[in-house]
């Protein structure tokens, strides 16, 4: 009864703020900017708030939150425009909707996978608003009972949605995971610094590989290239199918699954350091185990949309708990978020909720309420967006490759993102071709960070309560909370191994020769025994440990493989490859080729600048490539380089410099 005492004054103080005409103004302006910037891949939450932290300065308190509030919470909702109808991740938390959400805009239902996005979306948002109300004066205690063992657990719990998404083949999911795993560990180890894959003389490999990058690499420029060779639309008969009352009515027949993925979200999202990252991943995981058909996720199952689409808006809400009661970040956006509130004038943290309750409801509510209207425009704006996938290819493409390589550029200014998204990319199709799965691979890059500095700290504390006493340190490992997630997490792995054959993350592949998938499969387990040297090598033993258990793990699943691959005819899953049937080999174009227009632009932008190259490529591309007149092709490129130009003004970021700019003093947006 003290609760609600103490609640409901503030509620209604707070619903007084947000309803006034001026806060619903900024509330809604937050939401436009949010919608703009998120339908871009690879902007997210970061750089919309950082867009918009110069304005906030000296408003009032209440239209400055509005405004943030409502870019930030309608970020998880756009960014399923870019993983449904392209197939690449608009943010981390929009991974898992790619692999049913692209399959269906291919088969022409694109305006119902974005309606059922939308609509998860909303019903997420308002339960985490709903819940975070009434749990915020709670939530202090749970969120300190979450130490480095219930944090590393949670990191293994998401790892174990490789056993899920794995398919046919288990040992070819765990090998994924394991490069994955592998790859995010290049750079400075966080315990000691040492250099792994990686020197002081190369500081881009120092300082590792950016999730922007990799997740562009590993799912966009796969799938770009694949369209573009097909020469035709994303959806094969340039229908758009069911439109977005079907995707209401599938929300609504699947509503319990939405609540539990809700659930899953705030769980999630209350836990620092986790939220988007690894939420969607639990999400869809769940979705597919408790789905009696299973065989259909992975190629257009609207429950693989549902799940993780209701997940990642409520952990906005719950990823507000560490941010608002300990002033502990959540994520990325949430640490610029509290810059943000510094510079109204408030400080996240307890005394926030002891002094400014009402500030702290408005902004709950506030989300609650950007959600609503994200929403609704856009499953209103969902059918007229899903005409994209209606229009030729070819005429999309060059804008894609112009805006991923914009995006992978602000992840660090620097040519050599141009260079690692290129090389992931070309991984990221080499893994498609051979149905080694992306998700997995994934799933382990965004999980190695955590993970290794989760297990060092963890190993550290309890070493030093082992030596207290062996009672102290068996009570430190094996909390309650350690041990229901150790046997949710084993449930998850038996149930996914066993599950997995049923399914197909990436849809069915044919098989091929065992020339190209043995090649591949060498490649990897070299890359492997690489790193197991160059881990072998570093002599801090906090900094080699992790990498040398996965690389040896990884090795050994790869040695079976490779025994598999010798012992089984060319018809087994093993050998698996696109380019043996299907789409991929009867595409009117080559794969190199394809790639060669990429690498032109990519090239030409370390040589003449970013605006110089693109003008070139697009003129180049529509002419030749799409087969434009004169007047379109100028039309098409002033347009192009125009909105380039006009994106990199009111974002202020900068295009990637080329080393003509090292020579000739050139204007902006040439330099």
């Amino acid at each position: 009864m003290d609760i609600l005492a103490t609640a409901l004054p503030a509620l209604n103080e707070a619903f007084a703020l947000i309803l006034q005409p001026q806060q619903i103004m900024f509330l809604v302006l937050g939401v436009l900017l949010g919608l703009s910037v998120g339908v871009f891949p690879g902007l997210g939450g970061i750089a919309g708030l950082s867009l918009v932290l110069p304005f906030v300065y000296g408003m009032d308190p209440v239209a400055g939150l509005a405004l943030m509030v409502g870019l930030v919470a309608v970020i998880p909702t756009s960014d399923t425009f870019a993983s449904v109808l392209m197939g690449i991740p608009g943010s981390s938390a929009s991974q898992a909707t790619v692999l049913d959400g692209f399959p269906l805009a291919k088969r022409g239902e694109a305006a119902r996978a974005l309606a059922a996005a939308f609509t998860s979306s909303l019903f997420g948002g308002l339960f985490g608003a709903t819940v975070l109300t009434f749990f915020i004066l709670m939530a202090r205690p749970l969120v300190l009972a979450f130490g480095l063992p219930e944090m590393l657990m949670i990191t293994i719990l998401g790892l174990s949605m490789v056993a899920i998404l794995a398919g046919r083949l288990p040992l070819k999911g765990l090998a994924s995971a394991g490069l994955g795993l592998m790859v995010g560990t290049i750079g400075a180890a966080d315990a000691g610094g040492s250099p792994r894959m990686s020197s002081y003389d190369m500081p881009y490999l120092y300082d590792g590989l950016k999730l922007v990058i990799v997740g562009l690499g590993i799912f966009a420029i796969p799938e770009i290239i694949a369209l573009l060779r097909q020469d035709r639309s994303i959806a094969k008969n340039a229908e758009l199918g069911a439109g977005w009352m079907t995707g209401i009515r599938d929300w609504w027949a699947n509503i319990f699954l939405s609540i539990r993925c809700s659930t899953i979200g705030v769980i999630v999202g209350v836990i620092p350091g986790l939220g988007g990252s690894v939420v969607d991943w639990i999400a869809y995981g769940h979705a597919v185990q408790t789905s009696r058909d299973k065989s259909k996720f992975g190629s257009g199952e609207i429950r693989g949309v549902i799940g993780p689409e209701s997940s990642n808006n409520a952990k906005e809400g719950g990823g507000l708990v560490p941010t608002l009661i300990f002033g502990i970040p959540g994520s990325g956006s949430m640490a610029v978020f509290i810059g943000g509130m510094a510079l109204l004038g408030y400080d996240a943290g307890p005394q926030l909720i002891s002094n400014d309750l009402n500030i702290t409801y408005t902004i709950v509510w506030s989300l609650a309420l950007a959600n609503v209207v994200g929403a609704g425009l856009c499953i209103l704006l969902s059918g007229g967006i899903a005409r994209l996938t209606t229009i030729r290819f070819t005429l999309l493409a060059p804008f894609l490759f112009m805006l991923i390589s914009f995006a992978a550029f602000q992840s660090r200014q620097s040519l050599g993102d141009l260079v690692a998204l290129f090389a992931v990319g070309l991984v990221g199709i080499f893994l498609r071709r051979f149905d080694w799965s992306r998700p997995a691979f994934l799933i382990g890059f965004v999980l190695s960070g955590q993970a290794e500095n989760y297990s060092f700290q963890a190993y550290q504390t309890a070493s030093f309560q082992f030596r207290r006493s062996m009672e102290q340190g068996l009570e430190y490992i094996f909390s309650p909370i350690v041990i229901v997630l150790i046997i949710v997490t084993l449930v998850s792995v038996v149930l996914g191994i066993r599950q997995a054959k049923a399914i197909m993350p990436e849809g069915a592949v044919d098989t091929g020769t065992k020339r190209a998938p043995l090649i591949f499969l060498i490649a990897v387990t070299a890359y492997f025994v690489v790193s197991l040297i160059d881990a072998a090598m570093i002599s801090q033993m906090t900094d080699k440990i992790f990498p040398v258990f996965i690389s040896s793990v990884s090795i050994v699943a790869c040695v079976l493989l490779l025994i598999r691959m010798m012992r089984q005819p060319e018809t087994d899953a093993v050998f698996a490859d696109r380019e043996a049937a299907g789409e991929d080999s009867d595409a009117a174009h080559g794969l190199w080729g394809t790639l060669a227009w990429f690498a032109g632009l990519l090239v030409m932008a370390s040589v003449f600048g970013f605006i110089i190259a693109l003008t070139i490529f697009l003129i180049t591309f529509l002419r030749i490539r799409a087969g434009l007149s004169w007047l379109k092709t100028a039309l098409f490129c002033a347009a192009g380089v125009g909105f380039m130009m006009s994106m990199a003004a009111i974002l202020n970021r900068d295009f990637p410099p080329g080393l003509l700019q090292a020579y000739v003093e050139l204007p902006w947006p040439l330099k």
